[in-house]
């Protein structure tokens, strides 16, 4: 059977790590959630005082950082130098850090050879911002998932309030700001990929969603030499 590398990019909260994680389970994939590579690195910049448009400390904080995927029984863990960092990953703060450092070009330099080695062996699902523009443009399937922007802040405030306190309101502005940072940014704004499928999920289960990729990925295999 052949194996396939899959991207599937879209803004914060329209549910791209759960979906990710369903489609890759339901192929027996690998998940790389690329996104905290990108928060690995601003948490890391965040501890050691490394300003975030710092290009030079930022390469020299990245010259010595091994920055890994482990797995977990809850799902995959993100080291860094080591160190289990992924219950830290979350926080209103490092997700607008991780937009910003993510638009310095030493950072994607760095991650871009990180990602493209996960990739090497494809059977792979990639959850990020610009994987099928950017990091993987000849990605065997691509998907740019979205949603309306209340939603997306109502999920967004719903994962943030099973970890204590949160306001939706603040939720909603800080989305609106890191959706223009994203879209507007010099170096690989979030845009779909010409070639990518793109789902709306504002009225869509996670099931649902899942199936339609599915779908995409099913026609994709069996249009592949080898294919049974």
């Amino acid at each position: 059977m052949p194996k396939l590398l899959i991207t599937i990019d879209g803004p914060a909260g329209a549910g791209k790590t759960t979906v990710s994680r369903e489609l890759a389970e339901r192929l027996a994939y690998r998940y790389v959630d690329t996104g905290a590579l990108y928060r690995g690195v601003a948490h890391t910049a965040r501890v050691r005082g490394v300003a975030p448009e710092d290009d030079a400390a930022l390469g020299r904080m990245l010259a010595g950082l091994r920055i890994e995927f482990a797995r977990g029984r809850a799902g995959p863990r993100i080291l860094v130098d080591g160190e289990d960092i992924t219950e830290r990953l979350r926080s209103p703060e490092v997700s607008m850090l991780a937009s910003t450092v993510s638009a310095r070009p030493v950072v994607r330099a760095f991650l871009l050879k990180v990602q493209q080695e996960l990739g090497r062996e494809k059977a792979v699902v990639f959850e990020g911002r610009d994987m099928g523009t950017v990091v993987f443009p000849e990605a065997d399937l691509k998907f740019f998932l979205s949603a309306s922007e209340a939603t997306r802040a109502q999920r967004r405030y719903a994962e943030l309030r099973t970890r204590g306190g949160a306001d939706l309101e603040e939720v909603a502005r800080d989305l609106h700001r890191r959706d223009a940072q994203d879209r507007t940014r010099a170096l690989a704004p979030l845009t779909p990929a010409a070639d990518a499928v793109c789902i709306d999920s504002s009225e869509l289960t996670v099931a649902q969603v899942v199936e339609q990729m599915l779908r995409h990925v099913n026609a994709k295999l069996a249009a592949r030499p080898g294919s049974p």
